[in-house]
């Protein structure tokens, strides 16, 4: 059998096929050749729980197949690409968190774009709604620079850390409940690993609601009913060590939404400014 073709990733010039295999060298991959691979909701939640540190989550969820469709649909994306982007390999794999590890503000979005971080192997990196998010952080003090490119680019998040809901690229944009619920166990554990956050910043309702649900699940108190979605909402949920963190809305980076002025640079400017305030509280 011949070996996969080869393109050359756009800053390294390295050769990758697509998908990228765990260990082939990608920029900022994690895995490893033997990290475990997580084939259904069960595995997610006993992996994640195995897991340490953060580095052996990234590693965990960036190699996950528990998702049947969300598999197959990465990696077609991967294989069939944007015109634009046909002569680079894509990483097609589901995208880690990225940032800093002692974060106190936790930034939770809905997935992977499909030729985006899907492409790129980072979240939010190279495409619109990326370089809104990174952007609005960089002016907020949290973010090495102004623009994401590439996983290579040598972006640095400071004081702040990037998740998805959902890990993998979905159709349409749309990931289905069970599948947000197999991915839970890589957020829940995500935060676990993190004991340093005051604050969350939900990126879209959807980022809202998964947070929310990752947060009963480890045993928060949430207020009842459930607190509603809506740009700069806020409420408080606290932690079984009686620790507060505020969780803040804000619309979604979406290019729908920015294009269309429904969340403009002022709006996510304050909404990142009451998460960052709230992140600061002792």
């Amino acid at each position: 059998m011949s070996a996969a073709p080869t393109l050359p990733h756009p800053r390294t010039g390295a050769g990758f096929p697509s998908p990228v295999p765990p260990a082939a060298g990608w920029p900022g991959d994690p895995a490893g050749p033997a990290t475990p691979v997580a084939r259904s909701a069960a595995d997610v939640v006993r992996l994640a729980g195995g897991c340490a540190d953060l580095a052996a989550l990234d590693a965990a969820s960036s190699v996950c197949r528990a998702c049947p469709r969300l598999v197959a649909w990465r990696e077609d994306v991967a294989v069939v690409k944007r015109r634009a982007f046909a002569d680079q390999p894509y990483w097609g794999r589901p995208a880690p968190g990225f940032g800093d590890p002692h974060a106190r503000l936790l930034v939770v979005g809905l997935a992977p774009a499909a030729h985006g971080a899907n492409r790129t192997g980072r979240l939010f990196t190279g495409d619109r709604s990326g370089d809104w998010i990174v952007a609005a952080l960089h002016r907020a003090g949290l973010a090495s620079r102004p623009e994401t490119v590439d996983a290579a680019d040598g972006l640095v998040l400071t004081g702040a850390r990037m998740v998805a809901a959902v890990r993998c690229a979905p159709p349409g944009n749309a990931p289905l409940p069970a599948e947000r619920d197999a991915c839970n166990g890589w957020l829940r554990r995500e935060v676990q690993l993190m004991p340093a956050v005051r604050a969350v910043l939900a990126l879209g309702a959807f980022g809202w609601g998964a947070f929310l649900g990752a947060a009963r699940g480890f045993g928060w108190t949430v207020p009842s009913p459930a607190p509603r979605f809506g740009h700069g909402a806020q409420v408080t949920l606290i932690r079984p060590d009686g620790v507060p963190v505020q969780l803040v809305g804000s619309y979604h980076v979406s290019q729908q939404n920015t294009q269309t002025g429904r969340l403009t640079e002022a709006m996510l400017d304050g909404a990142i400014a009451a998460a960052v305030a709230a992140a600061r509280t002792p």
